[in-house]
């Protein structure tokens, strides 16, 4: 049975199909469909429950996800993206949970994650410097996650390398307004934002390998609920992935609606076409297959940390592993939909050049670059353990 949340997005999918153009145009998620995000509770899915949230498995936050990228595919990568902020916000501590949360559970946070900026250790916390590429949905959020690595007093990089992330109040960063300029997902809004020497407590902190672990966190917060018990590099690329899913079934709904009684230039009604019905059946059954597979491998970690067994670095191999191919096969499937929509799908107004342009943009996230993770997987599956780089974003 599908989550609550799942529901409320369905009803309210015609009006975020609706604003989808204006989201578009606007560069960023529109009023419109932030309101109907907030009114579902799509983002506080993964919420913990004593700050007004779900503390939904992540099967269900993927579904809600997958849903609102079939009516926006921009709506849904912010879901997917800021949809996760929720579930690490859980496992910081809890004077930052209050500060976050404590007037307005609907407080939303951006990221990125990506270390792009130097922490440099000062009295009671660090002092901050960079600038980060990539924050989808800033413009509606309040905190924001960044991803840090510690530096000395010369602001240069300790070694070994140690990654931070680190949460900021929206005053302690700025956002460059003109630094979003794509051909797909353009109302993802996710622009870059500049942090020039602001002061981080020690308590808006967390050591990115106690999240990647999956327990460490957890026990620290005190979280026993089995969500927060999973780990990082699951639980961010499902949100991600699940979006490109989400895009590609709205693809295929829209192409469906388009071929039901288009008749061709030669005449041919698509539905006597028996070479567009093959491509059609065969897109759909490799959209089905995408997710599928994202749903089961989450789930099978879920398990795995709800009976209190250990997480291995195999278990989280295999699921990313098959993650990365899930956005990969149904991005294809797209592919192969749109070359048989005819010239008309290429115009601006239509919405299948929408979906697929967001889901190619969205096939460029970093936890979709199959090289490293494939490498990892088969090493791990010979029984050999893979060192260094191998093992990172798994």
């Amino acid at each position: 049975m599908s989550h609550s949340v799942v529901h409320r997005v369905a009803e309210i999918s015609g009006q975020l199909a609706e604003a989808a153009a204006e989201t578009e145009q606007a560069g960023k998620l529109s009023d419109k469909s932030v309101a109907l995000i907030r009114d579902a509770g799509a983002m506080r899915m993964l919420q913990p429950t004593d700050f007004g949230g779900f503390a939904a498995h992540p099967r269900d936050f993927a579904e809600a996800v997958m849903a609102v990228s079939a009516a926006c595919g921009s709506t849904g990568w912010v879901c997917g993206v800021g949809g996760v902020h929720p579930w690490e916000m859980a496992l910081m501590d809890r004077r930052l949970q209050e500060e976050v949360w404590g007037a307005n559970p609907d407080t939303w946070i951006a990221s990125p994650y990506a270390p792009q900026g130097i922490a440099t250790p000062t009295d009671g916390g660090y002092i901050l410097k960079g600038r980060w590429s990539f924050s989808s949905g800033t413009d509606h959020c309040d905190w924001i996650f960044l991803g840090a690595i510690v530096g000395d007093a010369d602001g240069m990089p300790v070694m070994p390398p140690q990654i931070l992330h680190v949460v900021l109040p929206r005053a302690d960063y700025t956002i460059v307004d003109d630094s979003w300029d794509v051909i797909g997902l353009c109302g993802t809004g996710s622009k870059d934002v500049i942090v020039d020497g602001a002061f981080i407590p020690a308590y808006r902190t967390i050591d990115s390998e106690e999240v990647s672990s999956g327990t460490l966190a957890a026990d620290r917060a005190g979280r026993t609920e089995t969500v927060y018990r999973l780990p990082f590099w699951a639980m961010f690329p499902l949100g991600i992935t699940a979006a490109v899913i989400g895009i590609a079934e709205g693809a295929l709904a829209a192409h469906l609606d388009y071929q039901r009684g288009r008749i061709t230039a030669m005449g041919t009604a698509i539905k006597d076409d028996p070479y567009v019905l093959y491509a059609i059946s065969e897109a759909a059954s490799e959209i089905a297959a995408s997710r599928a597979q994202l749903l089961d491998g989450i789930s099978r970690l879920y398990d795995l940390a709800d009976a209190g067994a250990p997480i291995t670095f195999a278990d989280r191999s295999v699921v990313r592993r098959n993650q990365v191919r899930c956005a990969w096969r149904a991005v294809a499937a797209v592919d192969e939909i749109f070359a048989r929509s005819g010239g008309n799908a290429v115009r601006k107004g239509h919405v299948l050049q929408r979906f697929w342009r967001d889901a190619h943009v969205g096939l460029q996230h970093a936890i979709h670059i199959p090289g490293s993770i494939y490498h990892s997987d088969a090493l791990t599956s010979m029984g050999i353990e893979p060192e260094g780089m191998l093992r990172a974003l798994i």
